[in-house]
């Protein structure tokens, strides 16, 4: 006890900043979005046919991108977030680079009706990684 009165400042810092590193958990599970790895979305591509969403910039989704995705950069989403609301009713696989920007888009698609929405964990640079095919 001694030593949380004498190094409080500390003590404080460490709760900050786990708090910090627990909050996109936390998000992720109130939104039901699951991260998944490479091989759970292909696996989850050739079971399921869900919306597979690229939510990375124009020149971005140009170099590469996941089979058969659908491109609406993560800047245009909530304005363009109706030309998916027909697909509500299914599964989407969303993605972007490296996966920090896969969160706010999940956000965005909960809005737009999606129940089961798919993170791919590690984005494109995970794809790419796990030696799976692009198109371009």
């Amino acid at each position: 006890m001694e030593f949380l009165q004498n190094n409080w400042p500390l003590v404080l810092v460490f709760l900050v900043s786990g708090g910090m590193l627990l909050w996109p958990i936390v998000q992720q599970r109130s939104l039901g979005v699951r991260q998944i790895g490479a091989q759970q979305a292909t696996m989850l591509i050739n079971r399921n046919r869900p919306v597979v969403l690229d939510v990375r910039e124009t020149r971005e989704y140009e170099a590469g991108h996941l089979p058969n995705a659908v491109h609406i950069p993560l800047s245009q989403l909530g304005s363009r977030g109706q030309e998916l609301s027909g697909m509500a009713g299914r599964p989407v696989l969303v993605y972007c680079a490296r996966g920090q920007r896969t969160l706010h888009a999940s956000r965005v698609l909960a809005r737009l009706g999606f129940k089961e929405i798919y993170g791919l964990a590690g984005g494109v640079r995970a794809w790419v990684d796990a030696h799976l095919p692009l198109e371009k």
